[in-house]
C-alpha cells in the first residue's frame, strides 16, 4: 500500500511521475466523482492517475447541503431508482466514513392527517429500498411534542411531524478522503493541474499556480468527471462541442446557532412549495438552498439578492423568530449543480440522475448525480473502464474498505478540549484528529496538516475546503487566516508578498460573497 499523504511540497516530483508512466486510466476532476472514481479503480488494480484544475472539492463538491441523504422527496418524481440507490448507499458511506456522517433527525411538519399518511406510505416505502435499521425508522409526533421538540416553529396550521433520521456530512472532506484514499491504493493525484489538450494517448495537464509545472500523461483510457465543467473538457475533443449539461445555482446561509436554536434538521416549505433546510452544524445552523437556473460555471457564482430573500422569508414564516438582519449572516456559499439538460423543466424539476457518454475516440464522461450515491456511480463507471480496457481487475472492494479517519474511534486527547471543538475535529478529521492534537491543537496545526497530509497548496485549500472555517467559524474564519498563512507559508516557501497576496485573496472572496448584504 502507498502512503495516503498529499503532500503540497512534492508538487514538482508528482508532474515527473505523472511525466514517466503510463496509466491505465487518467481522470479528469477531483471533486466526489472523480474522487470516487480513483479510488475504485485503483483499489480494483488499475494504475490511476487524477488531475483537478483547481482544488479537490471547489467546485459543486463544497457547495451543497452537506448531507448524506437518500432524496425522500425524489420518490414523488417516481424516480425509484434513484432513491433505493441514494437510500442504500447513506448506510455504505456510514459505514466506511463514520466520523463523515452525524445522523440528524429531519423533521417535516405536517398539517393533516392526510398528509401524515402520505409522508408515512413514501417513508416506509424508503425505509424497505435503503434496509433502514429498525431503530432508525421513522416516528410520528403530535402537536404537544413538536412544540416541545422545536419551541421555535409556528404550529398554528400544523398538526404535527414526522422525524426520520438522516445523515449530515462535510462534503469536502468526503472528497479528501477520497482522494487519500486513491493516493492509498497506488493512484496518482494533483490539484491546481488543469487539463489543457486531450491527445492521442491521453492529456496535457497544466498547473494553475504559476508555478511552471506541467505534464504530458500517458494514459489507455480517459474518464472526464469534471463536474460543471464537463461539456468544457468535451469540448477539448474535435465535434464534442453540444451542450449537454444545465446549470443551476445553489445557496447557503449561515447563522449563529443562538439565533436559529433548532434541534433537528427542519424542512420548511416556502412559498413556491419548494424544500429547504435549516440545518444545525455545532455553533451555527445554515440554512439553503435555492435552486434555478444559472449561465455559466464558476467557481464563486455570485448570488442574488432575490436569493438571499427566499431563503430568510422562508425560514422567518416558518419559525417564530424576528425579521433575520442581513449583519447577522456569518457567511454564505454558492455553488453550481451540473444536471443533465432537459429543456423545458424547471430547475428543480429536472432529475438528479447521472448518464455516462463516450464520444468517438473513446472518451468517457459522466455528469449528473447526487453525493450521496458517489461511490455507487464510481463502481458504474470503473466497470465500464475494465471493460473497455479488457482488463483483468480485482472485484469493486469500495463499500468495505474505511477511509483515512473512518478505522478507529477518535482516542482520549479530545476529552481534554471545549466541547464544541472536540466535536469539530472529530467531525473534521475521525481518528486522525489525535495529531491535531498533539501538534498544538489550533490553526497552525490544522493548516501544517493540511500541507503535509492533505495536498493544501493555497490559503483559500485550507480556509474553505480542509477546516470549513470559511463557513462555520465566528467572523467567517478571517481571523484563521494569518496564523494558517503563516504556517503554510513557512513549507511552501512564501516571501511576505505572496503570503499577503493568499490572505488578501480570501478576504476577497469573502467580501464578494457579502456584497448584497446590509447590515
Amino acid at each position: 500500500m502507498s502512503s495516503t499523504q498529499l503532500d503540497a511540497r512534492r508538487r514538482a516530483q508528482v508532474f515527473a511521475e505523472l511525466e514517466s508512466r503510463t496509466f491505465d486510466l487518467a481522470v479528469i476532476g477531483g471533486g466526489i466523482t472523480g474522487a470516487g472514481i480513483a479510488r475504485d479503480a485503483a483499489m480494483r488494480g488499475l494504475s490511476v492517475a487524477l488531475v483537478e484544475a483547481r482544488d479537490y472539492a471547489s467546485g459543486t463538491s463544497s457547495r451543497s447541503s452537506k448531507m448524506i441523504h437518500g432524496g425522500l422527496r425524489y420518490l414523488s418524481q417516481g424516480d425509484i431508482a434513484l432513491v433505493k440507490e441514494a437510500a442504500s448507499e447513506r448506510q455504505v458511506v456510514r459505514r466506511i466514513a463514520p466520523h463523515l456522517t452525524t445522523l440528524s433527525p429531519f423533521l417535516i411538519p405536517t398539517t393533516n392527517m392526510a398528509m401524515t399518511a402520505k409522508l408515512r406510505t413514501g417513508l416506509w416505502t424508503f425505509e424497505k429500498l435503503g434496509g433502514v435499521p429498525d431503530a432508525e425508522k421513522h416516528e410520528v409526533i403530535g402537536l404537544a411534542e413538536l412544540q416541545r421538540r422545536e419551541p421555535l416553529m409556528r404550529t398554528d396550521k400544523l398538526n404535527g411531524a414526522v422525524l426520520y433520521p438522516e445523515f449530515l456530512t462535510d462534503d469536502a472532506r468526503l472528497v479528501l478522503a477520497n482522494i487519500r484514499s486513491a493516493q492509498g491504493a497506488g493512484a496518482v493525484a494533483i490539484n491546481h493541474a488543469a487539463a489543457s489538450e486531450l491527445t492521442e494517448d491521453g492529456l496535457v495537464a497544466t498547473s494553475t499556480l504559476n508555478d511552471g509545472l506541467g505534464t504530458r500523461i500517458k494514459a489507455r483510457l480517459v474518464v472526464n468527471a469534471a463536474g460543471a465543467w464537463v461539456d468544457k473538457v468535451r469540448g477539448l475533443e474535435a465535434g464534442e462541442g453540444d451542450v449537454r449539461l444545465s446549470l443551476s445555482r445553489g445557496i447557503h446561509l449561515v447563522l449563529p446557532r443562538e439565533r436559529l436554536p433548532i434541534n433537528a434538521t427542519l424542512i420548511i416549505r416556502a412559498p413556491d412549495k419548494r424544500s429547504i433546510f435549516a440545518v444545525p452544524r455545532g455553533a451555527f445552523t445554515y440554512i439553503g438552498t435555492t435552486d434555478v437556473f444559472h449561465d455559466g460555471a464558476d467557481y464563486w457564482p455570485a448570488p442574488t439578492r432575490d436569493d438571499i430573500d427566499y431563503l430568510l422569508r422562508a425560514t422567518e414564516a416558518a419559525l417564530r423568530i424576528d425579521p433575520i438582519r442581513d449583519g447577522e449572516i456569518v457567511a454564505l456559499w454558492s455553488g453550481v449543480r451540473p444536471l443533465i439538460a432537459q429543456p423545458g423543466k424547471k430547475a428543480n424539476e429536472v432529475s438528479r440522475k447521472d448518464e455516462i457518454w463516450t464520444s468517438p475516440s473513446g472518451l468517457v464522461s459522466i455528469a449528473g448525480g447526487k453525493l450521496s450515491a458517489y461511490r455507487a456511480m464510481a463502481e458504474r463507471v470503473v466497470d465500464l473502464v475494465v471493460e473497455r480496457l479488457g482488463a483483468t481487475a480485482l472485484p469493486c472492494s469500495t463499500a468495505d474498505a474505511p477511509l483515512p479517519g473512518g478505522s478507529r474511534g477518535v482516542g482520549d486527547s479530545l476529552s481534554r478540549l471545549d466541547p464544541r471543538a472536540a466535536e469539530r475535529l472529530a467531525r473534521l478529521y475521525g481518528d486522525e484528529a489525535n495529531e491535531i492534537v498533539i501538534a498544538g491543537g489550533d490553526v497552525a496545526a490544522e493548516a501544517t496538516r493540511a500541507v503535509t497530509h492533505e495536498g493544501a497548496a493555497s490559503l483559500e485549500d485550507y480556509w474553505v475546503r480542509r477546516s470549513a472555517r470559511a463557513w462555520f467559524d465566528e467572523g467567517a474564519g478571517l481571523a484563521a487566516l494569518a496564523p494558517a498563512a503563516e504556517a503554510m507559508g513557512a513549507l511552501l516557501g512564501w516571501d511576505d508578498a505572496k503570503t499577503a497576496a493568499e490572505i488578501a485573496h480570501c478576504r476577497k472572496i469573502n467580501e464578494e460573497s457579502r456584497r448584497l448584504l446590509g447590515e
